[in-house]
C-alpha cells in the first residue's frame, strides 16, 4: 500500500516562499509519478503539478506556472514542490498524490498540508 506523507506547509507572505515535501513509503518510488494537487476553503480541489517517474515529463497548472517548481530525489523517495513568489490565493490544503502515469484523477493520496499566505 502506498503511503504518502506531506512536510513543511505553514505560513508564508505574499512575494516569499516554501517548500512542500513529500516522502511515499510502502512501494517502490520509481514506479509512481508524483502530484500536487490543492484546495482552498469553498472552492474545488485542483492540480498544481506533475512529474513522471522519469522526471522527464512535468506539468504545471497556469496558475504556478513560473512560480512553482516539482522536483523529485530518488534517494529519500521524496517529491517536493518549490513554491516562490507566493500569492495570496495560494491559500490552500496541499495534497501529495502518486499514480502510475501523470493524471489529473490519480490513485493515492496525501493527508494534506496547509499552506497560508498573508498580504
Amino acid at each position: 500500500q502506498v503511503q504518502l506523507v506531506e512536510s513543511g506547509g505553514g505560513l508564508g507572505q505574499a512575494g516569499g516562499s516554501l517548500r512542500l515535501s513529500c516522502a511515499l513509503s510502502g512501494r517502490t518510488f520509481t514506479n509512481y509519478a508524483m502530484g500536487w494537487f490543492r484546495q482552498a476553503p469553498g472552492k474545488e480541489r485542483e492540480f498544481v503539478a506533475s512529474i513522471s517517474w522519469t522526471g522527464g515529463s512535468i506539468d504545471y497548472a497556469d496558475s504556478v506556472k513560473g512560480r512553482f517548481t516539482i522536483s523529485r530525489d530518488y534517494a529519500k523517495n521524496t517529491v517536493s514542490l518549490q513554491m516562490n513568489s507566493l500569492k495570496p490565493e495560494d491559500t490552500a490544503v496541499y495534497y501529495c498524490t502518486a499514480d502510475y502515469v501523470p493524471t489529473r484523477t490519480p490513485q493515492y493520496w496525501g493527508q494534506g498540508t496547509q499552506v497560508t499566505v498573508s498580504s
